[in-house]
């Protein structure tokens, strides 16, 4: 064995016994979860090998996705122009700008529909009912943290998406002018596609980013989708989801969990926080119910006392205004004040 090998090695043991302290933590239950999630070295197996490069691919193009969202620039000042000045010129250069545009967000929305396929692929792996949630953390550690990047991915897709109002608003003038104009503008949408494929895709596009949060709202349909399939997992895969986030409750409760990247301590809050979203999107009952898995009490606690470079503050508004279940009459008041209160 390397001296690397055995190094990590000796970290990880280190780690694990840490971990399995039996501290009232936010987490704290009978069933100890002194897992340690390698976020930042899990390496898949041979057996996740080909799903794991599938994934990869789909995770690859992400970044691009959020990179090109993030700097999304609208078309506000050209579709201004040709409304006050409609003329045949000015609705041609209009058009001319729009359209760029208009293939980019198309192209997220397909790309959610790539999301939507590997999902179910990487719950396949890891919520069988023939281990426990714990063995599958620990020993298919590469799929969580893919299926981590994806969850991290959406959360930062729908805050991106929120912050850019231009999005509909090009996409809406792009579509009511499809509907009005038909073929007579076919010229300038895409070549390879007649009037009514143009609009049929506008129909599906509009209605993705009418969605406050669209790629949750793809993530939480792919989820509830999977788990309707086989009503034997909807247990198993609910009590993963809670795994995972106790699982990651105990390390960032850990001081002496030291990521080598700050970023990687950031990213496991976003998890978390996505994790629990999630939850209370297909649980039946949430994750603000006094029987919920979750610790949510605790877990707003921990987000409210990171350092102030964290800026949780966006995490907490995406647990206080994109979750499903906060405002049920089954939420205690205490933990709906604890969550809104600044």
């Amino acid at each position: 064995m390397n001296l690397a090998c055995c190094c990590r090695s000796t970290i990880m043991g280190k780690l694990l016994s840490l971990l399995a302290r039996d501290e009232n933590s936010c987490c704290s239950a009978q069933q100890k979860y002194d897992i340690f999630l390698d976020f930042e070295n899990a390496q898949p197996t041979e057996s996740e090998m080909q799903l794991f490069d599938e994934v990869q691919i789909v995770l690859t193009e992400a970044s691009d996705v959020l990179s090109d969202l993030k700097h999304y620039a609208g078309a506000d000042q050209y579709i201004r122009a040709a409304i006050n000045n409609p003329s045949a010129e000015q609705n041609a250069l209009t058009w001319e700008a729009l359209m760029p545009r208009i293939r980019t967000l198309r192209r997220f929305y397909f790309f959610s529909q790539k999301i939507a396929f590997v999902v179910p692929q990487i719950l396949t792996e890891i919520c069988s009912d023939d281990i426990t949630p714990s063995l599958h953390l620990e020993n298919q550690q590469a799929l969580v943290k893919q299926f981590s990047e994806i969850i991290e991915f959406v959360l930062k897709f729908d805050e991106y998406k929120m912050r850019t109002p231009a999005i509909q608003n090009d996409f809406s003038y792009y579509r009511r002018v499809l509907m009005r104009e038909g073929a007579s503008v076919h010229s300038f949408t895409d070549q390879d596609e007649d009037s009514n494929s143009n609009l049929n895709v506008a129909n599906k596009v509009s209605l993705f980013y009418a969605e406050a949060t669209p790629m949750l709202r793809t993530l939480s349909n792919v989820t509830s989708q999977f788990l309707n399939k086989d009503k034997r997992l909807v247990d198993y895969a609910i009590d993963m989801l809670s795994t995972m986030v106790k699982v990651c409750i105990r390390m960032l409760e850990t001081p002496t969990v030291q990521f080598r990247k700050q970023e990687t301590h950031l990213f496991m809050l976003r998890v978390l926080v996505g994790l629990i979203i999630l939850y209370d999107h297909v649980h039946p009952n949430g994750a603000f119910v006094k029987t919920s898995n979750i610790d949510i009490k605790g877990c707003v606690r921990l987000l409210k006392d990171q350092p102030e470079e964290f800026q949780t503050e966006n995490l907490l508004n995406a647990l206080r205004y994109t979750t499903a279940h906060l405002n049920d009459p089954s939420t205690s008041k205490t933990v709906r004040s604890l969550l809104m209160e600044a």
